[in-house]
Order: structure tokens, then sequence, then C-alpha cells
């Protein structure tokens, strides 16, 4: 459906956000490789909450969709920064995760947020076993 909507010119572009999650503002998660599949043009777009005010960041886990709303409601102002980035395209030797990742890259740089290999999933799950390996066998190979 995406690549029959960008297909149509006379169509407005989509809005996708490509973590499928929200995290806590200091990182760039894992971004979903479907929407980097389809072709076309990606407009990157950073956006970075200023939380002096109030913060956006919902914690599921430690406060319900009520206590949000209300703390949401009641905050002085939402601000945060948003920077419109050059156009993207995927280049021919790059396949979907590869310009995902470049993509990501570019919008964390300049929040000044950190990049993450991982998906929001990790905010509701535990990590696999053979994750954690993997992770130990990189350190080990480090020291």
């Amino acid at each position: 459906r995406i690549r029959e909507h960008i297909a149509d010119k006379a169509k407005l572009p989509i809005l996708i956000f490509p973590e499928g999650t929200c995290i806590n503002n200091t990182s760039v998660m894992m971004f979903k490789k479907g929407s980097f599949e389809v072709g076309g043009t990606i407009h990157p777009v950073a956006i970075k909450y200023d939380p002096r005010f109030g913060d956006a960041f919902w914690n599921s886990t430690k406060y319900s969709m009520m206590t949000y709303v209300f703390n949401m409601m009641t905050s002085w102002a939402i601000v945060c920064n948003v920077w419109y980035l050059p156009p993207m395209v995927k280049e021919e030797e790059e396949d979907a995760v590869h310009f995902a990742n470049r993509v990501k890259t570019v919008i964390a740089v300049r929040g000044g947020m950190s990049v993450l290999p991982w998906d929001g999933g990790l905010k509701r799950k535990k990590v696999k076993e053979s994750f954690k390996e993997e992770q130990q066998k990189k350190y080990c190979q480090i020291v």
C-alpha cells in the first residue's frame, strides 16, 4: 500500500515513525525496515523533546495512562526541537537495513542522541539469551 501511495504523485507524503515506539529522549532505536524497502525519497526529521517544562515521555511501566495524561495536561508546555534534514534515497548497493541505519544515524547525530542497535520491544520483553551471549563474545574480543 505504501508503494501505491508514493507512486501517485498527487497524494501527500506519508508520515512514518520507523522506531515503532518512543523512548526516553536520549537515543534512537532500531528502525523497522519496511518503510525503507519501498523505494522513494525519505525526508528525515529529528525530534527531541525539551523536558524542562514537561516531559513528553511516558514510562508505561511506572505511570498509568491517566497519570500520564494528567501530567501532560498540567505541564507548562511541551517543548521540542524539530530539525528537517536533507532528503535521502537508497543507494544502489544498499539494502533496506543499511539504508534505515544510515537514516537513523543522521537523525541521531542531529538530535544529539545515541544510536541503539535494538528495537523498542526490549522495553517490554526480556533480552534473549542468544543476544546476551553475542554481546558477551564481542566484549571478550575487545578485552
